[in-house]
Order: structure tokens, then C-alpha cells, then sequence
């Protein structure tokens, strides 16, 4: 069974609370009926479509979740994925932001000076070259990273690539593509 397969079992609110209430321990339909908040009937009807597709094992009035299929069709799923497209060019600056930078967000701050120097240079492209920006509209563009937005903002000013002066900011430093 493949991921999609399984995302499309669960997008249906009745199927996704008997798998919840059998992750969590219910064994039985009365089981699972309580833990769900759901009549007998519709935990029957969900169990049945689970059990149809081999998520849920039925024994009677007994229910057991398949949870090895879940994690093999997410390894399947991830092994068949594209590779993530590079976030820079250079194999090194790649290699530190790929370690940092997940889905366009900012896991964590590097501590290492010389791998947050390759972060906030690359984050520092959201800031238009020659604009002048408001802290408020900073701190907005820096949220959409991290939510240590000051802490962002302070790095980016102490390495020259933000430039502050009476609570507005521009671009000052970093590479800038032509």
C-alpha cells in the first residue's frame, strides 16, 4: 500500500479517529466507539474499509492496527521522492544549508560563526537591494524563517549585511545576483 493511498483512508474524519483511538490502545469497536466520540455504526463501517485495505485487522468485535504498513509506505514513499533541489550553487554552502533549512524555514541558528555566515547570507535575499525597510516589515520577512526574529536581525546588522539607522533597515552586504 502506498502513501497516498493511506493519506486518502485518513482524509475522511471517521477513518482518522478509529486509527487514533487504535493507535492509542482501544482493542474493541465499543473501545474505540468511546475513545472516538463516534456511534458503533460508523466505527463498523470505518473498520470495515480500514480492514478492506489491510490497515486494521478485524477479529470479531476486535480491531488491531497494522502501524508496520504506515512506516513502510512512508519509507517507500520517501525513496521514490525527487531529490530536494540544492539551495545554493556551491556544494559546500549547500551542504550547510541543507543542514539548517527545511521546507523555506530556519531549523535552528547555527552557533558555528563560519556556517551562519552561509545562512543569513543566503536569507538575507529577501531584502531588496537599495529599499529601506520598517523593523515591523523585517521582523515579518525574518518571521516567515524563524521565529527568533531579533536575534536574525542582529546577525544580519552585526555581519554587514543589513545596515540599521533610526528603526529602518537596508541591504548593505551579501552577493546579489544580476
Amino acid at each position: 500500500m502506498d502513501a497516498a493511498t493511506i493519506a486518502g483512508l485518513l482524509a475522511d474524519p471517521a477513518r482518522l479517529k478509529v486509527v487514533a483511538a487504535l493507535a492509542l490502545g482501544a482493542g474493541t469497536i465499543e473501545e474505540v466507539s468511546a475513545a472516538a466520540g463516534l456511534p458503533l455504526k460508523d466505527v463498523a463501517l470505518a473498520a470495515r474499509r480500514l480492514a478492506r485495505a489491510g490497515l486494521v485487522h478485524r477479529d470479531g468485535h476486535s480491531l488491531a492496527l497494522h502501524t508496520d504498513r504506515f512506516g513502510a509506505a512512508a519509507r517507500a514513499a520517501a525513496e521514490s521522492a525527487p531529490p530536494p533541489q540544492p539551495l545554493s550553487p556551491d556544494p559546500a554552502e549547500d551542504a550547510v544549508l541543507s543542514a539548517f533549512v527545511r521546507d523555506g524555514r530556519l531549523m535552528s541558528i547555527p552557533a558555528h560563526h563560519g556556517k551562519r555566515r552561509v545562512v543569513l547570507e543566503h536569507l538575507v535575499r529577501v531584502f531588496e537591494p537599495g529599499v529601506r525597510y520598517p523593523e515591523r516589515e523585517v521582523n515579518a520577512l525574518l518571521a516567515v524563517w524563524h521565529g527568533d526574529v531579533a536575534a536574525l536581525r542582529r546577525y544580519l546588522v552585526d555581519e554587514g549585511l543589513l545596515t540599521r539607522e533610526a528603526g529602518v533597515y537596508w541591504r548593505s552586504g551579501g552577493w546579489v545576483d544580476v
